[in-house]
């Protein structure tokens, strides 16, 4: 217990609180299982950490890992006793995936000492708390889900802006004041798509972590998650590939199958293991039935530095355009294909381009909007595309 305490005080010695992540003032700290989901790289550790500092709790609060080599010949349960024991009242428990069995002892834990201690976790997004684990704790868990730094975050982060969230109301309507100090839109939303999703975008080793977190997330994570065969799983790299040079990709299961030299049946699984582990977004028909029937119309990586990082050449302009759209409205609204423009968002028709983008795809579609990303102004119905990422 001294090694992991000592462990723990060492990493609040170094916390920023200067900004927290949209996600911190939504969460209930206080509920007595609390579970974070996320993919690798966007802030978990991070949050809880702040939330420590932020409610000088750091006496009574203690954060681990679950793959400290201390938990080799210790339970977390043992653990979660002997800090209770000693007066601890929250137990942060980061990267619990990687802990066999977490789920059983979480359940442990909960029964015990829920009344006393609260348990806040965070753990890959891969994780799915209500399906496919041995006991039952999506009665207990609440479960919430991080994703990368929107537009507003990183002007807020990287250039001290002062942006709340806009709703997309308002974002039609053309509320939205843009604070001149900073500089223009434009310039700053280029840097955004290029290294602007992860808190890391200023880090002096960005690329290498960059490269850590998708090759982390493929390599280790996937195949862990999905039971794939080492040969399937280095298959992996290769089919990310193939939908990064796409604009965007319309999948055909059948002919990846045999690209990849895998049946059509894995080549869907696959898929939507890697949806989940938050590197692609699965864009599916607007119907009634829940999102995994679905049909998936398009397939997008999740974020525009993905774009930049596994094309081979600069990224296509509408692909970055569309992608961008995509994953900076799917965190607050349901996004589904349109089936005469890009995407229907909460009753509404966009269509995403560029400087020359006309209305006649729409032009008999009630609600419906032209995104371009060159313009700074609401005109009529068209809408500049940054202004979208001020929507989380």
């Amino acid at each position: 217990m001294e090694t992991l305490k000592i462990i723990y005080n060492e990493l609040l010695m170094s916390v920023n609180t200067k900004f927290v992540r949209y996600l911190y003032n939504q969460l209930p700290w206080d509920d007595p299982l609390l579970l974070i989901l996320g993919a690798r790289g966007v802030g978990k550790t991070t949050m809880m950490l702040q939330h420590i500092v932020l409610q000088k709790e750091q006496a009574t609060s203690l954060y681990v890992t679950a793959d400290n080599p201390y938990f080799s010949t210790h339970t977390l349960f043992d653990t979660a006793k002997e800090f209770c024991q000693m007066g601890g009242r929250h137990l942060y428990i980061d990267e619990i995936h990687k802990y066999p069995g977490w789920a059983r002892e979480l359940k442990m834990i909960y029964d015990v000492y829920h009344t006393e201690l609260k348990v806040t976790v965070s753990g890959s997004s891969m994780i799915d708390i209500i399906h496919g684990i041995e006991v039952d704790l999506s009665r207990r868990a609440l479960p919430f889900k991080l994703e990368g730094l929107s537009f507003r975050e990183y002007l807020n982060m990287s250039h001290n802006a002062n942006l709340s969230p806009v709703s997309l109301e308002d974002i039609l309507q053309g509320h939205v004041v843009w604070p001149r100090e900073i500089g223009r839109p434009l310039p700053l939303f280029d840097e955004y798509l290029r290294r602007g999703y992860y808190p890391f975008y200023n880090s002096n080793h960005y690329l290498q972590r960059f490269d850590s977190v998708v090759s982390q997330t493929l390599e280790v994570d996937i195949p862990h998650q999905a039971n794939l065969t080492v040969s399937t799983a280095r298959k992996l790299k290769k089919l990310m590939s193939v939908i990064a040079q796409s604009t965007p990709f319309k999948p055909n299961y059948a002919n990846l199958g045999r690209t990849l030299e895998m049946n059509r049946a894995t080549v869907s699984d696959i898929m939507v293991y890697i949806e989940r582990s938050g590197l692609l977004r699965l864009l599916r028909e607007d119907d009634d039935i829940m999102d995994q029937f679905s049909k998936v119309e398009k397939v997008y990586l999740s974020n525009t530095n993905l774009c930049y990082a596994l094309c081979d050449n600069i990224p296509d302009k509408g692909m970055l355009r569309e992608t961008f759209f995509f994953s900076q409205m799917a965190v607050t609204h349901k996004v589904a294909a349109s089936p005469v423009s890009d995407f229907i968002v909460d009753g509404y028709t966009f269509e995403v381009g560029g400087r020359n983008k006309k209305r006649k795809q729409i032009v008999d579609v009630d609600n419906a909007f032209v995104v371009k990303d060159d313009t700074e102004y609401v005109y009529q119905n068209t809408i500049p595309l940054w202004m979208f990422g001020l929507n989380y």
